[in-house]
């Protein structure tokens, strides 16, 4: 009788089905009880030599079992669309959760146990909320209403059948402890198990290139001999648990019987109240034993409610509290003002007081060392993280008052780590827009020089391009991304090392054509080539988080310092490459 709050949430988002589905789960039982009076008094004619009126009982107990079966038919169905119901609503709340939470807050967990959990763990909520619950409610209901019919008949009876009802109830709840240890350890070994094999995937060309599949093969092999073992552990305790209330239901009914047969020896008790002593001692434990069933169903439910909870009540990094709805018809200013940010266990700023202008309309670009915290800066215009102090405007509104939906709405972001799913050209680059047209998807590919190639494809834009862009080169994901952001026609464009897997001549050329269809858009650059943003219409340098100096490229260049080393590192970096 295990109930979790977790699970109970849940069914609360279907109450209504589930309790279709108990009420008929209620019908159900009550047919089988019909039978059982129309089987004892069958009996009873039988026993008395009055077979005369046996066709008309019969008769009924074969309606009766055609009933059940159309009773329990329709049951299955609410029970299944029960199910269902809460499952999809606990996914998509689960799901919405972790669009909200965000990449720095959901670093914590690997994504192969995030996906057991809201995979598997689902699943098995379906099971105990459409099963397990409304036979639960049964097994509460009938067995007490029953024993007092038998008290009715036989009052030793339902003495003798009182405490293997109650041994049979509340005996395994002993063991409910230890079961539920055993079960959260089965699924923490379960969810390790399934994240490691999720990165083996994901890695196997990494781990082919440095010899390293033997060994984690290995490490895969010890994992599923250790959710052997919790598995086995968890089915002792289980055994135990199903053998006590067998133990329970058996001798209750054996107990039942011996009464009744001394009973109607003795004479105490009609052939009709004999039978039927017999056959409701019989329909008290049944509720049991479904119960027993039904809870093996929907154990998975109960190990994986646990982790369930720990997902939907995760903190993201940075709470949604903002109340205005940021909805910017033109291209807005972006300012940071005396920002400063360091990051959780870092002795050292990542930001310390930096203060700069994107002018509306412009391209402004972003370039410094590494760890001069360039990415830190987007990371919190993005509001993946809130400063320390400072504040950040778009448009003249503070970031942090508007709803994070809205900011990001507002935001198209090209990043050096692209994702692309499994699905044709077309359909990738309409995530940003589904209404986009075949018109706007090839003008936003020209201007990310990809539109060319696709149209060398076989299939051209319902070209497939395999799970995560497996198909594609790294330049040609990074400019597939490219046209995604910019089929999204959002106000505000950043380019995160948006072209770092092209090469220099076409890097360049993308660029150019970038910053023409960019008016109109303000756009935030930031590249580690500087050749890439030569061309922009301001320069920002950082250098160990503060602002190291602004202007345009000749400018910068005429005046040393970090731009113009960095420029010169470049240029070495090319004769290298070049000898």
């Amino acid at each position: 009788m295990m109930l979790h709050p977790e699970l109970l949430r849940a069914a609360r988002t279907a109450r209504r089905p589930l309790g279709a589905a108990t009420l008929l789960l209620a019908a159900v039982t009550a047919t089988h009880l019909a039978q059982a009076v129309l089987l004892a008094l069958a009996l009873s004619r039988i026993a008395q030599g009055e077979t005369s009126a046996l066709a008309p009982l019969l008769g009924s107990v074969c309606a009766v079992v055609l009933v059940r079966a159309a009773l329990a038919r329709a049951q299955r169905l609410v029970a299944v669309d029960a199910g269902a119901t809460a499952r999809i609503r606990l996914r998509d709340t689960l799901l919405e959760r972790l669009g909200a939470l965000g990449p720095p807050a959901t670093t914590g967990a690997r994504a192969g146990a995030v996906r057991a959990t809201l995979v598997d763990g689902v699943e098995g909520v379906d099971a105990y909320l459409s099963r397990y619950l409304p036979q639960l409610l049964i097994t509460c209901a009938v067995p007490p209403l029953l024993l007092a019919a038998v008290a009715l008949v036989e009052p030793y009876a339902a003495l003798a059948l009182g405490p293997a009802l109650l041994l049979a109830l509340f005996g395994p709840r002993w063991w409910d402890r230890l079961l539920e240890r055993r079960g959260k350890e089965h699924w923490d070994t379960y969810e390790a198990l399934a994240a490691d094999y999720l990165e083996a995937l994901q890695g196997m060309a990494t781990l082919r290139a440095t010899g390293a599949v033997g060994r984690v093969r290995e490490r895969l092999e010890r994992r599923s001999d250790a959710l052997h073992r919790a598995t086995v552990a968890k089915l002792r305790v289980s055994l135990v648990d199903t053998g006590l209330t067998d133990l329970a239901v058996q001798g209750g009914t054996a107990a039942a019987v011996l009464v009744a047969c001394a009973s109607a020896a003795s004479g105490k008790t009609t052939a009709i109240g004999t039978y039927l002593l017999l056959l409701l001692a019989s329909e008290c434990f049944r509720p049991i034993r479904d119960l027993s069933r039904e809870w093996h169903a929907g154990y998975l439910g109960v190990s994986a409610a646990d982790g369930i909870t720990a997902l939907r009540t995760a903190e993201a990094a940075v709470p949604d509290r903002g109340t205005v709805h940021a909805a910017w018809h033109t291209a807005p200013e972006i300012r940071f003002q005396d920002v400063r940010f360091t990051h959780p266990g870092s002795g050292r700023p990542a930001l310390d007081g930096v203060s700069l202008t994107v002018a509306a309309g412009r391209t402004t670009a972003v370039v410094g060392p590494s760890g001069a915290g360039k990415s830190t800066l987007l990371g919190l215009l993005l509001r993946q993280r809130d400063p320390d102090s400072g504040r950040i405007t778009v448009g003249g509104t503070d970031t942090a008052s508007c709803t994070l939906a809205s900011l990001r709405r507002g935001i198209a972001v090209v990043s050096q780590e692209t994702y692309l799913f499994h699905a044709t050209i077309a359909e990738n680059l309409r995530i940003a827009r589904p209404a986009a047209t075949d018109e706007e998807l090839r003008a936003a590919a020209r201007t990310a020089g990809i539109d060319r190639e696709i149209a060398r494809l076989p299939q051209g834009y319902a070209t497939l391009v395999g799970e995560r862009g497996a198909t594609l080169s790294g330049g040609q994901r990074q400019r597939l991304a490219l046209a995604r952001a910019l089929l999204a026609d959002a106000p505000v464009l950043v380019l995160d090392e948006a072209t770092s897997a092209v090469d220099e001549r076409g890097e360049a050329r993308i660029v150019r054509e970038l910053l023409a269809a960019g008016r109109g858009r303000t756009c935030l650059v930031v590249a580690h080539r500087l050749d890439a943003v030569r061309h922009a219409d301001h320069i920002v340098v950082l250098d160990a988080g503060r602002v190291a100096a602004e202007g345009d490229h000749p400018a910068l260049l005429a005046g040393g310092g970090v731009y113009a080393s960095l420029v010169a590192a470049g240029r070495t970096a090319q004769e290298e490459a070049a000898a």
